[in-house]
């Protein structure tokens, strides 16, 4: 199990709000699963990999959450392929360009 040490680049997460106190527009199936927020930042203390620990923000901010990664990676996509979009590109193909192009 990982382990960070005061000064590292971490991640945190905490629970915002639990299932079943989300709010009542939302979803049923979103109604069932917790809020969760993560937040980057500097250890400010040794912390397991799932204990509490304080950190840092880049913008000088303190929060605490649990410990959920260390050296955590940027990633940025856009989810999984939508079968559904696809042919909505094609057929807006069709709309504006009379065909594939």
């Amino acid at each position: 199990m990982a382990s960070a040490k005061k000064g590292d680049w971490v991640q945190v997460q905490n629970i915002v709000l639990p299932a079943g106190q989300r709010a009542p527009q939302v979803p049923e199936d979103t109604q069932a699963c917790d809020l969760k927020l993560w937040v980057k930042g500097i250890a400010q203390s040794d912390a397991e990999m799932g204990e509490e620990v304080e950190i840092k923000t880049v913008n000088g901010r303190m929060a605490k959450g649990v410990l959920c990664d260390v050296n955590p990676r940027y990633i940025h996509d856009y989810g999984e392929f939508q079968p559904e979009l696809l042919q909505v590109e094609l057929q807006l193909k069709e709309i504006l360009f009379g065909g594939e192009k």
